[in-house]
């Protein structure tokens, strides 16, 4: 039925022009539909000029307009407040309403909130849906109708839910096309072309150089390229080395994907021989971060603070010396090869690893005795596919503060963790030449090696390569100490507890 004369639709994290839940609605609802992404001042003004994360959503959104004009549509650009700008834009073009996707960060909750009253004292309003998950704020609870705080019962509720549906309804793709006479043609109101960067004050960004195939057909190429892999990405997830993910996570964020048809797809595969246990752990991935966007919609106090409370009671490192640490980490230069080298992977090119996700957080937090927070601010200002609720949900988990997270006495051993999951030093080397001659038994902790094998490789520590900013075992028994404001901890555990 049509019930609008003209809409707006307005794109934000969710730059594709098919199976978009806001743009079917859109067009199903109204006679004529415009379209519209504003690059946001209020964000974009706090980055620095040259920005992985700007460059990909500037040629996502050249695709994107390309696409829409092949529907008959076209995309309208601006760079202004968008809070502001949606308002105004609507009025400009006479709108009835506008249409977007839900967010679920705070901030953008609380602009929505904003806009949707302003719309509605101009006789407007404002429809959103839900178009980066599966399942979201209480569509998943406990059989008390609360809430999950653990993963596990969480997915399993999830995929019942999955289940329980009639034709795969939850994972149905939006037909956009069947609409698509109804976009608005190019007028007077859509600019020639969009803002170059540098018309938005960035410089310009070789995504190519950082392995980062931008908009949809980045999106699509990619997953081909994962197709073949899904069988066995249970077991090549956890190998920096290997290129055994989708790399699809900045996708994801940004919208260039659908989750249905990722998750569609995944179902597909966990029913056919040969796949299906790497199929069925892509799948869990894909829960995780619907469990992440519902803890952040039930518990927004997350964006700032612990998920359990009594966790901030925990005092950390700070000071001069808590500064010198914190820099340390920030830069690759703790002694430790694995970390070190993961560091310089996100430092240079804005990707990391997810199993080098964890070890980096844990040691930060774990061995360095520096605030998670700390860690996930600088996270936010560095990887490609940040994502407050990912991003959030993962540094809790390493400092046993969040939901589900490890238990305070997980503390991961850095060189346990560097034996096990890039034991011939592949990844290592790749980042710090410097190690490049050193034995693969000596690589994980060159400080352990004798003399005679480092002159060979012709290391010096402490000049081509520092020596450990701490010794594990002493920061694991400092960590102790600190998390026992919290609980009554044992000081001394078994080597099966201590440490993987």
């Amino acid at each position: 039925m049509q019930e609008f004369n003209k809409s707006l639709v307005w794109f934000r994290r969710d730059l594709r022009s098919f199976d978009h839940a806001a743009l079917y609605h859109a067009l199903k609802q109204s006679r004529s539909v415009y379209c519209a992404f504003i690059f946001d001042k209020d964000i974009l003004d706090s980055l620095p000029r040259q920005d992985r994360r700007v460059g990909f959503i500037h040629a996502s959104i050249v695709e994107l307009d390309t696409e829409l004009r092949l529907l008959g549509g076209h995309l309208i650009v601006r760079h202004a407040p968008a809070a502001q700008d949606i308002l105004a834009l609507a009025k400009e073009l006479q709108v009835d309403a506008v249409f977007a996707n839900h967010d679920y960060e705070p901030a953008a909750v609380a602009r929505d909130a904003a806009v949707a009253h302003a719309l509605e004292r101009d006789g407007k309003v404002l429809r959103t849906y839900k178009d980066q998950v599966i399942f979201e704020k209480d569509e998943v609870l406990t059989l008390s109708a609360k809430p999950f705080s653990v993963f596990t019962p969480y997915k399993n509720a999830w995929l019942k839910r999955l289940h329980a549906a009639d034709d795969g309804f939850y994972l149905k793709a939006y037909p956009v096309e069947t609409y698509a006479s109804r976009l608005a043609p190019p007028d007077k109101h859509a600019r020639p072309e969009t803002p170059s960067l540098a018309k938005l004050g960035f410089a310009p960004v070789d995504l190519a150089q950082f392995g980062i195939p931008p908009g949809m057909s980045g999106g699509a190429e990619l997953f081909a390229e994962f197709r073949d892999k899904l069988g066995y990405y249970d077991e090549a997830r956890n190998f920096p080395a290997v290129e055994g993910t989708s790399y699809l996570s900045v996708h994801l964020r940004f919208g260039t994907v659908s989750v249905r048809g990722l998750a569609r797809q995944a179902v597909d595969a966990m029913r056919q021989p040969g796949t299906g246990n790497g199929a069925a752990t892509w799948l869990s991935e894909l829960i995780w971060r619907d469990f992440y966007f519902m803890i952040l919609h039930h518990h927004p106090r997350v964006a700032e603070r612990s998920f359990k409370p009594e966790y901030d009671a925990i005092r950390w490192e700070d000071g001069e010396a808590g500064e010198e640490l914190f820099h340390a980490w920030c830069e690759g230069r703790t002694g430790y090869p694995l970390v070190d080298a993961a560091m310089l992977q996100l430092n240079r090119t804005g990707f990391m690893h997810n199993r080098l996700r964890m070890v980096t957080a844990c040691f930060l937090i774990k061995d360095l005795g520096i605030d998670w927070r700390r860690g996930e601010r600088y996270f936010a200002e560095q990887l490609n596919d940040y994502d407050m609720s990912a991003n959030n949900g993962g540094w809790q988990w390493a400092s046993s503060s969040g939901c589900d997270a490890q238990p305070y006495f997980r503390i991961f051993n850095p060189v346990t963790q560097s034996e096990k999951f890039d034991a011939q030093g592949k990844f290592i080397r790749r980042y710090l030449p410097q190690l490049s001659r050193v034995p693969d038994k000596w690589i994980h902790a060159p400080w352990l090696a004798p003399t005679a094998v480092l002159r060979d490789a012709g290391l010096v520590l402490g000049t081509d390569y520092p020596f450990p900013l701490v010794q594990h075992d002493e920061a694991r028994q400092r960590t102790l100490q600190r998390y026992a404001v919290v609980k009554k901890v044992k000081t001394e555990l078994t080597p099966i507890e201590e440490d993987e």
